[in-house]
């Protein structure tokens, strides 16, 4: 490993040794080596902008497998990431310390086309007859599938959606992607699919790049079905300040009343294609169960409607939506959900049933291979929507522990016209999936971010992560090698009002016409899109900016402007909501004038955070001081983050929000940030 570092510093031209990238190389490597403890390899890493944590990961945990002949799997939460990875970061790595090791971008199997199903499509006998289509296609659509097909049979295309020059339309994408029923290895028209061509390569590399949808999926399965066993890998999770709320999505679900019941009422269609396309005694036990089951089950499903038909107040409010207090189903709503959920169980094992035995009947040559690709597509759809009705149901029927925080149960009226209603669950806190999947299975995992820490403290993401304060855990905190000091000031300008007043947004152009120039490059980042649109409108009519504001372009097209015209010495002022303030990149001259409008504190308007802040409530805790100041902490630093991204940048950042100064908790958000020059205008 030392001797790796050595020829980092000989041949990378420029190389600066930090002592904060030296030490992550170091904790990385004792962490999973179990050098502080060797039942639980776990270290959790906030290494600030600079760091240059990518090339200490890599050092620290790739030299380390190599010689164990284990595999490292880098999970991140974006795409630039993943590309950095793959086109820059791996390559140089390799190359320079001359290790041995192959590496590749793995994707899920939806990422993909299932090469049969495109050609039932590309032929004019079959396209109409072999895709559900949500709407007739168009002229453009049905060249777009010549295309497709040509390019993949002449070997110009690998069948990977984000390979294709130009966008493909989700309703084509739908008709063509590959799902885990219908594209099975197992039927000779598939074993050349491009999934399952990746998926052969897997197994050669030494070092896999996912993201964490993916990583979560594997988990749920098992762990070793799309990804290497657990126990044989070291996961390093990059930007896993996303991975608990990555994990709560995946934990979820939710199904619409209406629209389930109409696709139970196609099961009996479903069985007579199957029974119609193979003759088998097998099938008749399983179909006949199945429809009885999905009728039974759309009959309480439709009483379900009809108690929430005679509820139809709860749905008197601005959201149209019902939250279940503390998650607690009513006594009169539980049975429906207890029989839901026996049923949609007992209808997925026939549905399961089925499904094996039409593969059965293939392997045995009872059934031909273009008839089979009609069930199966169908066949598994229907698995997939009962998969989710079961697992909705299921957590309405749980009663959850007294001592754990509960799940969040919410409905929706979607459409008031046609009564439609939307049923919905999430975990509050997901540390325990994490815990049994992840955290007690892997070999070994190191989580690094520029910013995991809220209020200079780790607790709200161990918590949020489902980590123990004594469980073996390392904590690691690297400062950023930047002199903020010098190259930084943070302003505080004097304002009259703060953002709760209704005439703040004319503050913010007032203040924003005086400090805007058309020399500097300007980031401003804003709370809300129509704030946003109301100062750029106004800036723009009465006071004669030249403004790039997000929304108007798409966010390359937008970047790509503000950079030629600062290349051109023009100045260039951008504008941005809360997306921007993360995984944006303009260094150097691109940046220079940051200004934030105000503090990125989340308003608990969703389902899952109302909960979380009832839930806090009741164990006597301060929601406010417990998650928002938390969390509004760690986007601050996001939002900051933008400005310095080389040691030799300078620049100024502007918070229009007096709170920082005006409020108890001001304080300690300016003293999470870093070491910056701090101007507090009087």
């Amino acid at each position: 490993m030392q001797q790796c570092f050595k020829q980092f510093k000989t041949n990378i031209p420029n190389f600066v040794s930090r002592k904060e990238q030296n030490y992550m190389v170091a904790q990385t490597a004792k962490v999973l080596g179990g050098d502080f403890e060797k039942s639980r390899r776990i270290g959790v890493i906030e290494a600030g902008t600079g760091t240059g944590k990518s090339l200490a990961y890599c050092l620290g945990a790739i030299v380390l497998a190599k010689s164990l002949n284990k595999k490292v799997c880098i999970s991140t939460a974006t795409v630039a990431l993943q590309e950095q990875l793959l086109d820059k970061d791996l390559p140089l790595f390799r190359r320079i310390s001359d290790l041995d090791f192959s590496f590749g971008l793995i994707k899920g199997r939806q990422r993909y086309i299932c090469a049969s199903k495109l050609e039932l499509l590309a032929d004019p006998n079959a396209s109409g007859s072999q895709a559900s289509w949500q709407q007739p296609p168009d002229e453009k659509i049905l060249k777009l599938i010549k295309k497709l097909w040509k390019s993949w049979t002449e070997k110009e295309w690998d069948g990977e959606r984000d390979s294709w020059s130009t966008p493909i339309p989700d309703i084509l994408w739908y008709q063509i992607q590959c799902d885990k029923f219908g594209c099975s290895k197992q039927l000779n028209a598939h074993r050349q699919c491009p999934f399952h061509k990746a998926r052969e390569k897997v197994d050669k590399l030494d070092v896999l790049i996912v993201n964490h949808s993916l990583l979560l999926a594997d988990l749920e399965l098992g762990g070793g079905k799309i990804l290497p066993e657990p126990q044989d890998m070291f996961y390093i999770i990059d930007e896993a300040h996303h991975l608990p709320e990555k994990a709560r999505d995946f934990s979820s679900a939710s199904s619409s009343v209406l629209s389930t019941m109409e696709w139970l009422t196609k099961i009996d269609l479903l069985g007579k294609k199957v029974s119609d396309s193979m003759k088998s005694d097998q099938l008749i036990g399983p179909l006949m169960k199945l429809s009885d089951h999905c009728n039974e089950l759309r009959s309480e499903i439709k009483l379900v409607h009809q108690w929430l038909s005679n509820n139809r107040s709860l749905f008197n409010n601005e959201d149209n939506r019902y939250r279940f207090e503390n998650g607690v189903v009513p006594e009169s709503m539980m049975p429906l959900a207890i029989n839901c959920e026996d049923l949609s169980k007992l209808a997925l094992k026939d549905l399961n049933k089925v499904h094996q035995i039409v593969m059965d009947s293939y392997k045995d040559g009872d059934i031909s291979p273009w008839k089979i690709e009609a069930i199966l597509g169908d066949l598994g759809t229907t698995i997939a929507r009962m998969e989710n009705n079961h697992k909705l149901w299921a957590m309405y029927k749980r009663v959850d522990s007294k001592n754990v925080a509960p799940t969040v149960r919410w409905i929706e009226l979607t459409d008031d016209a046609k009564s439609e209603f939307s049923l919905h669950a999430a975990p509050i806190e997901v540390g325990y999936f994490l815990e049994d999947y992840l955290w007690s299975q892997a070999l070994g995992v190191i989580l690094c971010s520029a910013t995991i820490t809220a209020l200079n403290s780790f607790d709200h993401f161990r918590r949020s992560a489902g980590l123990k304060s004594n469980d073996g855990t390392q904590y690691i905190k690297l400062n950023s090698p930047f002199d903020f000091k010098n190259n930084g000031e943070l302003i505080i300008p004097k304002l009259s009002v703060e953002p709760n007043s209704d005439s703040f947004t004319h503050e913010v152009i007032k203040d924003l016409s005086q400090r805007l120039n058309k020399t500097d490059a300007t980031l401003v980042l804003f709370s809300s899109y129509w704030q946003m649109n109301q100062v750029a409108k106004t800036l723009r009519d009465k006071h004669k900016f030249s403004l790039l504001v997000q929304g108007e372009a798409s966010r390359n097209a937008l970047l790509t402007l503000h950079k030629d015209k600062c290349d051109n010495k023009q100045g260039s002022i951008l504008f941005g909501t809360s997306s921007f303030s993360e995984g944006l990149d303009l260094p150097g001259n691109y940046l220079t004038k940051l200004i934030i409008t105000k503090l990125p504190f989340a308003v608990p308007n969703s389902p899952i955070e109302q909960a979380h802040s009832e839930y806090i409530k009741s164990k006597n805790g301060n929601p406010f001081m417990v998650l928002t100041i938390p969390d509004a902490s760690r986007k601050l630093i996001q939002s900051c983050g933008r400005l310095l991204r080389n040691e030799g940048d300078k620049g100024t950042i502007t918070i229009l929000d007096r709170r920082l100064v005006t409020k108890r908790y001001g304080q300690s958000l300016i003293d999470s940030l870093p070491p910056y020059k701090v101007t507090i205008e009087h």
